[in-house]
Formats: C-alpha cells, structure tokens, sequence
C-alpha cells in the first residue's frame, strides 16, 4: 500500500496530538516538522523520531514531502498555504481556512490551478459521536430535519489560558474560535446554507487575565464577544446558533436537530464521542443511542487520513477546503449582517460531505477503507 508522506509545520501544543495520531495510519508516514522556532521543532522531531528538524523553507523545499499540515497561528494559515500549494505539496490546515474571506478565496483557487488538495479541520466531524448522528439523520429517524439549534457559551479565556490575547483580537472572539466545530457539524448533518443574519455585540470592551503567567495584565477587545445568528439552509431548514465569551452559566445543549418525527441530541462538536440521544415523535423520553461508527477518542489527524486515500483514490476528500470556506463565510457573514442590519446572502457552497463508512478504523484501515 502506498504511504503519503506528510510535513508538519508549526510544532505548537496542538502538533502533537496530530503527530501521535497521524502515525499510527498506515496511509501516512509522517517524517519531518518545521517551526519558526528551531528549537521547538527540533523538540518534536526527538520526541517522535522524525528527521532532523527543518526550517519552513526547507520542508517546503523537500521533494518527497507530498501532504503538509499548516498549525500555525491563524493570522498566517492562509499565508502558509499559499506557500505550500506554490510548492506543489497538498496542504491540511488546521481552522479556520483563512481569517480574511478573500484570503481563503485566494487559497482554493490556487488549489484549483496547481491541481493540488485544500484540507481544513475540524475533522471532528469524522468521529463516531457526529457519525453516528449522521446516520441517523440519513436513515430518516427524525424524519426531514425542519431546525437546529446550536449553543457554545462560556466566559472567555483569560482565567486559565497562559496568552488568552488572540482570543480578543481580530481572527478571535467565539464565533471565529469554536464557530467551526458548530457550523461544519450542521453542514455535515443538515447540509450547506443560502444566507444567514446575525447580531453582535463587545460587551466587555476590555478583560482582565486572571491567569497565573499574565495576572492582571489588560486585554482591550477589538471582536465581538456575543454572536447570534440564524442560519437558512439550503433544503429549508432553519438554525439558530449563539457563541459567547459573555455568559458565565448556562444549561443548554449544544447541538439539537429537530425533524418532523423527532429530536437529535447531538455531542460537543470539539470532540468526536458521545453521547447521542434520540427522542422519536410519541416517545416519552429521550433515549441514547449506541455509537455506530470508529473514532471517540482524541482523533484529530483522521481528516488528513481521509486526505491522503481521497488523494490515492481519486474521491472527494470530506473535511475540504471548500467546506471550511463556506463556513467561514457564514462567520463572515454574521457579524457583517449584524452591521448592515440585514441578511447576507452566500456566495459559496459546497457538497455536504459523503458519511464514514461503518467499520472504518485505524486498525482496519486499507486501500480501500474510506472508498465510496
């Protein structure tokens, strides 16, 4: 069987779940990182005994290299890509696609002329909590889904996380931050969207870190903290979503699909379990539903798996590049809606992605594990 070999760039925290995970597929063979910050490259190369540590220019000059996996910080996601894809490597990059509508533009139509492959997280949508939701969507246990409802709500970063800044910052706030999880697991399920409308606001315009490393220190708020939108998708379902860093408490699920014969608790879409409860039209309560599918633990990394057979195989790949751009216009889209006071009508589309096969998983995998 052919192995893609794979490059990462940029050996922050989150590499190395992706380098633990990316290993153990056997359709990739991980073999070199690169970091702005050699010595931190060289840290993750030891630890996982890839090649010697690379610069950014020199991974990208490496012939054998074919798959690249861009974690670097936001603001330069479409930046490295571009470098990437002008190196004739396919790229994976972590969320968002792009911080700028035209920068993510500018990175599939690249893509589309060097004939290379555009990936993006989250590939959460892979896992066998979202699959197993899928299937029963597809299966018509809720009947035709009419509305959803989605919910991610916390009071920001600053109590816990060393450098909560960026998260208040251009390119942050929660809709840019976690918005992806949400709103790709809702393309997944329900499938893209036509227009959206939202309303934003700062309601704090300026934080304090209460965390150990910056105790104290002041964060002024460039973002809106507090995004509401309503989403109209394309088969005529309506959704309703709300990401805040303004709430301190709340009881809400976070993602429930409602059909004409019933309701779907869906799982925490920033991770790939459960649980997945179901409540069918006469039923007295909700029941939970057994997973179906591979993939409940920790699985980032199964995304750009998916890449490299959809690359062998000839096949769309699920977590696309043109999926994370259609999300992001819908990000875009909700805080320019909320300035005009008005819909926004979308530009872009995309395929709602094929399901995971059932039986799928890193220890069965094969040539023709995730071929339609």
């Amino acid at each position: 069987m052919k192995r893609m070999k794979v490059g990462i760039i940029g050996c922050g925290n989150i590499s190395t779940i992706y380098l633990k995970n990316c290993k153990q597929f056997s359709v990739l063979d991980v073999v070199a990182c690169a970091d702005i910050d050699l010595d931190r490259a060289r840290a993750k190369a030891d630890e996982f005994g890839l090649q010697k540590p690379y610069t950014v220019e020199q991974i990208l000059a490496d012939p054998e290299i074919e798959i690249i996996i861009n974690l670097t910080i936001p603001q330069v996601h479409a930046e490295v890509s571009l470098a990437v894809l002008e190196a004739g490597k396919h790229v994976y990059v972590e969320k968002p696609l792009a911080v700028a509508l035209e920068d993510g533009r500018n990175v599939l139509e690249l893509a589309k002329r060097k004939g290379l492959r555009v990936g993006s997280a989250p590939d959460t949508v892979l896992g066998g909590g979202i699959q197993t939701c899928r299937k029963l969507i597809d299966e018509g246990w809720i009947g035709k889904p009419v509305a959803a409802t989605a919910f991610m709500t916390n009071h920001g970063h600053e109590r816990w996380h060393p450098d909560p800044e960026f998260f208040y910052q251009v390119g942050g706030g929660p809709m840019f931050d976690m918005g992806p999880y949400y709103l790709s697991t809702l393309v997944n399920l329900i499938g893209p969207a036509t227009r959206v409308t939202g309303s934003a606001q700062i309601t704090f315009p300026e934080r304090t870190i209460t965390s150990e490393k910056k105790f104290g220190q002041k964060i002024p708020v460039e973002v809106p903290t507090h995004v509401a939108g309503v989403i109209d998708f394309a088969d005529g379902a309506v959704g309703t979503i709300i990401t805040s860093f303004d709430i301190w408490h709340a009881e809400l699920p976070r993602i429930e699909v409602y059909g004409t014969e019933g309701t779907l608790s869906v799982p925490d879409p920033n991770t790939f379990g459960g649980p997945v409860r179901i409540r069918r039209q006469g039923a007295g309560q909700f029941d939970e539903i057994p997973l179906t599918h591979e993939f409940t633990e920790n699985s980032r990394g199964l995304g750009v798996a998916d890449l490299a057979f959809a690359i062998l195989n000839q096949r769309p790949h699920r977590a696309s590049g043109e999926l994370a751009y259609h999300v992001l216009e819908m990000m875009h889209g909700f805080h320019i809606a909320s300035k005009a006071g008005s819909h926004y009508k979308l530009a872009s589309t995309c395929d709602r992605p094929a399901p995971l096969p059932i039986g799928f998983s890193k220890h069965t995998i094969s040539t023709t594990g995730l071929h339609e």
